[in-house]
């Protein structure tokens, strides 16, 4: 395995994070470090959204001034009191069994559909499709993530796995209580971000890693960014949002109106990383 193999990893952080990912990457090649001719990319969520962008081959420059466009007739939603209550209940009852925690999560996210709290599955797999530049899997290795809802297991996707770009990343994005689950090969798939922020680990094997993650920390038995890279044999770069993005990104993640501040705050803020995220992929 030749040393100069790397990975990109996306993490998970609703709209504003799909903009705040777009705007560090762009910031970054800019400054002279472009990160999406990755050797593997894996997106959790917003991230992968954003994996599936970049990979694309779309330009970074094209890709940020989309961010910046005025959210029309895009719709507001929000994670409410009772969702997060669901959750916690849910962690209750899991006794911090990841799996079992993921398919209360998964049962939680199919009683809201049932019950006309969310879009439905066409019309979320609508908006999904609408913000990717190609609806084809890219040449490149790219990963998504989601979890079962019915069993909590984990699984990802990529093109060989035989499922459409658009309903693998849609999947991702699936976020219980808030976005209905997506039917993949007859079984309904939720949030890949309930098992991890980003799911590192699935750059395990890969020498140079950068992670952007709008969210580090995971409740319960999500696993946290930190913990899973401990783990890794390889030369790793974690960046999160700092104080000036976490003030742009808001505390609704999935409020449109934020986008176009999260992506510039992401982009100023490539200009304090750049010089940490080029030790670990040139150096």
């Amino acid at each position: 395995m030749s040393d100069q193999r790397t990975a990109l990893v996306l993490g998970g952080g609703g709209i504003t994070g799909i903009a705040w990912e777009i705007g560090m990457l762009a910031g970054l090649a800019e400054a002279g470090v472009d990160l999406s001719g990755a050797d593997l990319v894996v997106g959790t969520s917003a991230g992968s959204v954003v994996g599936a962008q970049v990979t694309s081959g779309a330009q970074l420059e094209a890709l940020f001034a989309r961010q910046l466009e005025p959210p029309v007739d895009e719709k507001v939603a929000r994670m409410t009191r009772s969702n997060l209550a669901q959750y916690g209940w849910a962690l209750l009852r899991s006794r911090g069994r990841d799996v079992e925690f993921r398919r209360r999560v998964g049962a939680l996210a199919l009683a809201a559909e049932k019950a006309g709290l969310t879009p439905t599955e066409q019309e979320r797999i609508d908006v999904i499709g609408s913000r990717l530049v190609n609806a084809e899997w890219p040449a490149r290795t790219l990963l998504t993530t989601a979890v079962d809802a019915e069993t909590g297991e984990f699984r990802t996707f990529d093109r060989d796995s035989g499922v459409p770009l658009v309903q693998a990343v849609a999947a991702s994005c699936a976020v219980p209580g808030v976005y209905p689950p997506v039917t993949i090969d007859g079984r309904r798939y939720v949030d890949g971000g309930m098992r991890s922020a980003a799911n590192a680990d699935l750059a395990t094997g890969y020498e140079r890693l950068v992670v952007l993650a709008p969210i580090v920390r995971g409740v319960g038995p999500v696993a946290s960014v930190d913990a899973q890279v401990t783990a890794l044999v390889s030369r790793v770069a974690v960046v999160s949002p700092d104080r000036a993005s976490r003030t742009a990104i808001g505390r609704n993640v999935l409020d449109p109106a934020a986008r176009a501040p999260s992506a510039k705050a992401g982009r100023a803020q490539a200009a304090s990383v750049v010089e940490r995220v080029a030790e670990t992929w040139t150096a």
